[in-house]
Order: structure tokens, then C-alpha cells, then sequence
């Protein structure tokens, strides 16, 4: 790697840094108004990110910030878990917010789309790695929040719900119940109870979307992909990276939505216009790396390559400002449908840029590539 992929990594960590807030929460995007609240999703990442380049007090006071969310709201949870044992419509008050002000306040509208589970299993995964990295006991205060969370995973995790893209409400996805899975496994590890029945039944229904076409796909009996089945290996570790029907489905993701380069999220995006990610582009050369420190899968030097080119993607792909190099959420060129781009413009404004998330996500590339 050279002296731009560092510049880059040292430019990430302050962007994260920088725009986390006093409470410990990270703003999505400090320049997009919509994006101006923290995701348990997004801050899952980051917090692994910051993790990965040292700075373990950011990490810290993220999950502690998670943790009060998930205690605040614990007869919401109860209540959830109730409603959904008996079969009733889960309501505002039984489902727990996926965005909060930054101050940890929830909104008090609820006109966003809330009922989102994915991005629950991956803080649990991330507490997990913090555990793991830190080689620290967790706070008891943190556990309960952690048996809370699995507990209303464990309960709802059957239910339709938005997918990490906050869209298709009335499907069930891979990508969450990967996410779930993972959040449960990593529970498990830091010691809490989960029944191995119930991982064996998520992964069982996870395989269902890989059964006709060899490959997973992102709803059943529908032969497309979306790029966030890479999730399905890393980091939820369902399957092995090197996991047959996984291989199969990273290469039509590569086929389908990186003909270009960049990784797009699926073939009929159109949020922005449906550009390439930087997110997806760094998390296919996070696989990547991770596939070639497997003995006898591939070639292991070219992997690696590949991997860096992604890096080299993102750098190209990156923007000045205020003396800044940022990353943006997505790219808008060889868009899906450009048509839509305009539209989207008049909403909410240009897309997000910076996005942590994406900074993050290249960081994770940068230090697993510094490992090889």
C-alpha cells in the first residue's frame, strides 16, 4: 500500500472522531440533515473500525451510549417480546427505534421506518469484537442491555421487517436474519444463553435463499443479489468465506453490480439513482482479504491485489473539502436508474457526504490488509 491509502486511513479516523458527539454517539453524516442521528447499524461498524486503529475510548463510549439506549428502553422491548408471542401487530411502543438524536433521545414523530432488526444483532457482534479486541471484561450495565437485546431477537427475529437498507418492510431477508444470527453467536460468547436450536433454525432458513440457484439470493425464489449477502459470511460468520454457495454468491455480486468497479447494492436500486457504494466496495475487499489467508482457495497474492484495488476505488472516489478528504455515501455515476437522481436531489438535498459508515468501512480494508 502507498502513502495515499494512509493519508486516507489517518483521514478517516479523524472524520470519525471529529463528528462523534460529547454523548458517544456517532452522526451518520454531519452534512446530509437526514443522516443527522446516530444508527445502531452504522455505529455498530465504526466502533469495530475504531477498534481496528486503536482508539478504544471512542469504541467505549459508543456501546456504553448503545447500552443506555437499550435499558431506557426496556418495557418496549417486554413489550415487543409479549405482543409477538401472542401473535399481535407490534405497535409503536413494542418495537425499539433504529435512529436516536445524537443526545439519545428517540424521535418523537415515528415517521421513519423503525422496525429494523439487523442493526441490533450487529451491535451485539460488535460488543462481541470489543470484548474480543480489548480482552476486557464487559460492564454489568452492558450486559443487560446485551441480554435485552438477544431477547428480543430471539422472539421477533421470524417477522418481516425493513432490511438494513431500510427497505421491502414485508420481506424477510438474509442479510438480518445473518445479522441476527450473528448477534445472537456473539451473545453467546460473552457469555450469555442462547439455544443452539435456535441458531441451527436461523442458518436452516438462511439456506433456503441459496436453494435454486446455487446462490444466496436477496428474496426467495428471485434470482438477484444484493451486495449485503457478503454479510452472510463477514462479519456474521454463518458460513465460512470460503463456503461454496457464499463463493457462488460474491461472484455474481461482482457479475451483477460491479461491473464497473464500485459495488452498487442491488440492480433495481434507485435511492440517488442507485450508484456505487464505497461501504460495499471496501466490504468486498474485506472478503477478499479474508478468503486469501485461507490455505488453498484461490490465488492468494492476486486476492490481495484485488482487495488493494478497492482501496485505490475508494481514494479515486473520494472528495476534498474543508482541507478534508471525505467519503461519500454513494457515487453517482454508472447509476441504475439516473432518472431518479434529480427526484431524490429535490427531497432531501445532494446525497450524503461524508458518510462514517463509509469511512469505516475503509478503515476495516486498510487494517486487514496491514495484517496479511
Amino acid at each position: 500500500m502507498n502513502d495515499h491509502h494512509q493519508k486516507l486511513y489517518e483521514y478517516s479516523k479523524h472524520i470519525i472522531l471529529s463528528n462523534q458527539h460529547v454523548s458517544g454517539a456517532y452522526v451518520a453524516s454531519p452534512n446530509f440533515p437526514t443522516y443527522h442521528y446516530c444508527w445502531f447499524r452504522d455505529g455498530a461498524y465504526i466502533a469495530y473500525a475504531m477498534n481496528l486503529a486503536g482508539e478504544h475510548d471512542s469504541a467505549r463510549r459508543f456501546h456504553a451510549w448503545s447500552s443506555q439506549r437499550i435499558i431506557e428502553n426496556k418495557d418496549s422491548i417486554i413489550r415487543g417480546i409479549k405482543r409477538a408471542k401472542a401473535g399481535l401487530h407490534l405497535d409503536a411502543k413494542s418495537i425499539l427505534n433504529t435512529r436516536y438524536h445524537l443526545d439519545g433521545k428517540p424521535e418523537s414523530d415515528g415517521s421513519w421506518p423503525n422496525f429494523q432488526l439487523d442493526g441490533f444483532g450487529t451491535w451485539l457482534w460488535s460488543l462481541n469484537e470489543h470484548k474480543k479486541i480489548l480482552k476486557e471484561p464487559l460492564p454489568n450495565n452492558w450486559m443487560e442491555a446485551a441480554g435485552l437485546t438477544a431477547d428480543y431477537l430471539s422472539i421477533l427475529w421470524q417477522l418481516p421487517c425493513y432490511d438494513c437498507w431500510e427497505e421491502f418492510p414485508n420481506n424477510i431477508h438474509p442479510s438480518s436474519l445473518a445479522a441476527i444470527y450473528g448477534g445472537l453467536n456473539a451473545y453467546n460468547e460473552i457469555g450469555g444463553k442462547i439455544t443452539p436450536n435456535l441458531l441451527s433454525t436461523l442458518k436452516d432458513r438462511i439456506n433456503e435463499y441459496a436453494v435454486l440457484h446455487g446462490y444466496f439470493t436477496k428474496f426467495l425464489n428471485d434470482p438477484s443479489v444484493d451486495a449485503n449477502l457478503i454479510s452472510l459470511a463477514l462479519p456474521y460468520a454463518v458460513f465460512s468465506v470460503n463456503d461454496k454457495a457464499v463463493q457462488e454468491t460474491v461472484s455474481q455480486i461482482e457479475k451483477t453490480l460491479g461491473i464497473f468497479g464500485g459495488i452498487h447494492r442491488y440492480a433495481k436500486d434507485t435511492y440517488y439513482g442507485g450508484g456505487e457504494w464505497p461501504i460495499l466496495t471496501s466490504w468486498l475487499g474485506w472478503y477478499k482479504v479474508q478468503l486469501s489467508r485461507i490455505p488453498n482457495v484461490g490465488n492468494a497474492n492476486l486476492l490481495r491485489i484485488q482487495a488493494e484495488k478497492h482501496l485505490d476505488w475508494c481514494i479515486d472516489h473520494s472528495t476534498i473539502r474543508s482541507n478534508e478528504v471525505w467519503l461519500p455515501e454513494q457515487v453517482s455515476e454508472h447509476m441504475n436508474s439516473p432518472e431518479y437522481l434529480t427526484q431524490w436531489e429535490k427531497k432531501w438535498g445532494h446525497s450524503a457526504n461524508p458518510l462514517l459508515w463509509s469511512h469505516a468501512m475503509y478503515i476495516i480494508l486498510y487494517t486487514n490488509l496491514l495484517q496479511v
